[in-house]
């Protein structure tokens, strides 16, 4: 969906996307964060935030919970983007949305997969693909913290990875699984992590 003509100017987000980047945040979060901001301006006839307040965001979110029935965490994740948006952009307090109807968790257990189906899933991968798989069951890592590691975050000698957290300004210590340990010296395992996943392999 696309924003109103009688929309808030783009300085707006302008402002959200300076105060999303002094933070350190995430460009998939600085996306998401602008997304919401936009379906809560749609939602509310192209106003501008300043002239919206706790009733419109009460009832944008109620919205989502009980006419788009959307997950508590999908529910949730527009709740952060628009306090975002009043108490770290437009610096105006909120008081608690104490109305708001609160979406429903699922009661539902996880898929959890058997060692059998494991290994069939890694017996259809190879190279790049293998790697980032395994990185992602053996080590927990996030996908995106897989897919930019480097060489030099690769110790094959201690059996550890580096994984780089622009949120947290550091870096934070993972222990290599073994399912990645096949290659047999840094030169492949960086050949291995430089691939994309999707690229073929080298004939």
């Amino acid at each position: 969906m696309h924003p109103s003509p009688s929309g808030p100017p783009r300085t707006l987000f302008a402002a959200v996307r300076e105060q999303i980047r002094l933070r350190h945040y995430s460009l998939r979060t600085e996306r998401t964060y602008i997304a919401w901001m936009r379906r809560f301006i749609q939602f509310c006839g192209g106003r501008h935030p300043r002239e919206l307040g706790a009733v419109e965001i009460t009832t944008f979110l109620t919205h989502l919970a009980v006419d788009l029935k959307v997950a508590s965490s999908t529910q949730n994740q527009a709740l952060q983007s628009l306090l975002f948006l009043y108490r770290d952009v437009l610096q105006l307090d909120l008081p608690h949305l104490t109305e708001v109807v609160r979406a429903t968790r699922p009661h539902r257990l996880p898929v959890v997969l058997s060692r059998d189906e494991v290994r069939r899933i890694f017996s259809h991968l190879h190279g790049g693909s293998r790697l980032i798989v395994g990185l992602l069951y053996g080590s927990g890592l996030r996908l995106t913290e897989a897919l930019q590691l480097r060489v030099k975050d690769v110790d094959l000698e201690r059996q550890e990875l580096t994984v780089q957290s622009r949120r947290q300004r550091g870096a934070q210590s993972a222990r290599r699984p073994a399912v990645t340990k096949r290659p047999a010296s840094q030169r492949h395992a960086g050949q291995a992590i430089g691939r994309s996943p999707t690229a073929p392999a080298s004939r």
